[in-house]
């Protein structure tokens, strides 16, 4: 190991060491300076960006660099990836520090084990071998199935933590599994060197074929797309806000990079035997998401469904093995992670009275309450439902162009008849926050800090969508368009 591939893996280190670092501080504060451990996680997302924005490996014109024996990579996409997840975190963080408080749950068990999830998230995305990709995967498993459980007093979120990791664990098996049989057709765990053996071995061997199944079983249970969806609704519901909040957002963006790493780098001459599996997954996300959805009075369930129905929308991108199509999905897969998380920062707002705001019905009646949070709700929920100018619309627009340019007329005729049918979801809420009376009487009063990033998300959603060329350039400039 040298001092040039310290420096590619900057980032990385510096997340590692600076959460050791929090721990060792814990030791030392007592309860009341507890908020030092949030001040020095936001100065750990801050220079991790600074860090990662940098880019001193792209000189004369090298876009992509590996290290550690070509097991990681670093590029422009795996830096805007990292980027937006500081970024989101940052949000989480603000948002999660008002509901830890309320709840009297703040620990710094909740900054440790998001920061070695983050750093697990970090490695996946710049993963360039199946030892990577699952030294990554693992990292963020074991500390989210710490984070769902994180409220000791629940029985519900140990339950939840239960079935995530039982569920967790069979999909990590199996993506096992799949590797091992790409090892041994291939006889390599790089994903470089996986894409050139194709070409002597075929792609219509057995037992490559056999390992692409499982491969793809695992991806697919990771982003939660149907039928590999069970634990997203008990999961989302059982575990705090906070943490849910957490697992909505950013572990989707290493879930895409995964995606892509494994199908187009490593298996892309396969691209005939995973494409439909994609296809049938990404259909059956959403109709079943939009469907389930539609049934829902728990709003964190509906939510969970709606993300069923959403990776439903990344599978479409990804499905042509093009350029665009990657761009397309990553773009959506940012928005998403934006669009989640204002989402959720608004039920944590509405849990302030002690007890958590689960029912849709505790939206009744929000604009008279509270105009301003109201709107950007109303930002959030528009934006989910695709409508115009919002992001949201942007994103889905994206993904539609890519399978519709690749002569797949058919999946985005279904996606879109399926997306007005799951818009009624979102405009209930829409209808619970202008047109009914308040059920009862809740404090709307927040942090300044949780009101700025409330408003800087809702900025975030309409902003993008305005100027949504902005985006999107990057995320096509990631993959050389």
């Amino acid at each position: 190991m040298n001092s040039a591939q310290m420096l590619l893996a900057a980032p990385e280190f510096w997340v590692l060491v600076m959460t050791c670092v929090i721990m060792i501080v814990d030791l030392f504060l007592s309860k009341q300076r507890q908020g030092i451990i949030h001040m020095l996680a936001m100065l750990t997302l801050v220079f991790a960006a600074i860090i990662t924005l940098r880019g001193d490996y792209l000189v004369d014109g090298v876009l992509s660099v590996t290290a550690f024996a070509e097991s990681f990579i670093r590029d422009p996409m795996g830096d805007v990836l990292k980027v937006f997840s500081f970024v989101l975190l940052g949000l989480i963080y603000t948002y999660a520090k008002y509901y830890l408080r309320c709840f009297k749950m703040f620990r710094a068990d909740y900054y440790t084990l998001s920061l070695f999830a983050l750093l697990g998230i970090m490695l996946l995305i710049s993963a360039n071998s199946m030892l990577m990709i699952y030294l990554g995967l693992e990292l963020i498993s074991l500390s989210i199935y710490a984070l769902v459980a994180f409220d000791r007093n629940s029985s519900r979120g140990s339950e939840s933590a239960m079935k995530y990791f039982v569920l967790g664990s069979m999909a990590s098996g199996m993506l096992l599994y799949g590797m091992s049989m790409i090892y041994g057709a291939t006889g390599s765990l790089n994903l470089v060197d996986i894409a050139r053996a194709l070409d002597s071995v075929g792609s219509n061997d057995v037992l490559l074929v056999f390992g692409l199944v499982f491969v793809v079983v695992g991806i697919a249970f990771k982003f939660g797309a149907v039928p590999f969806h069970m634990w997203i609704p008990d999961v989302y519901e059982g575990a705090p806000a906070a943490v849910t909040l957490l697992i909505s957002s950013i572990p989707k963006l290493a879930a895409f990079a995964m995606a892509y790493r494994f199908l187009n780098s490593g298996l892309g001459d396969l691209h005939i035997h995973w494409q439909g599996m994609l296809a049938s997954m990404a259909v059956l996300s959403i109709i079943v998401g939009n469907l389930a959805a539609i049934m829902q009075s728990n709003i964190k369930r509906m939510l969970a469904y709606s993300t069923i129905s959403h990776m439903g929308f990344v599978f479409l991108g990804l499905i042509p093995n093009s350029a665009f199509g990657f761009g397309a999905s990553m773009y959506y897969v940012i928005v998403y992670g934006i669009m989640s998380v204002a989402a959720f920062g608004m039920i944590i707002l509405l849990s302030s009275r002690g007890e958590e705001a689960e029912n849709l019905e505790d939206f009744k009646g929000l604009n008279q309450r509270n105009p301003y949070y109201a709107a950007i709700m109303g930002l959030v929920m528009f934006s989910m439902a695709g409508v115009p100018p919002m992001v949201g619309f942007f994103a889905k627009l994206m993904v539609l162009k890519a399978v519709i340019d690749a002569g797949m007329m058919w999946l985005a005729v279904t996606a879109v008849v399926f997306a007005v049918i799951g818009a009624f979801y979102y405009l209930r809420v829409i209808k619970y926050m202008y047109f009914d009376d308040p059920e009862i009487e809740i404090d709307m009063t927040a942090p300044v800090d949780f009101g700025a990033a409330l408003t800087m998300n809702g900025l975030m959603i309409i902003g993008l969508g305005i100027f949504s060329s902005s985006l999107i350039t990057i995320c096509m400039a990631s993959f050389g368009i």
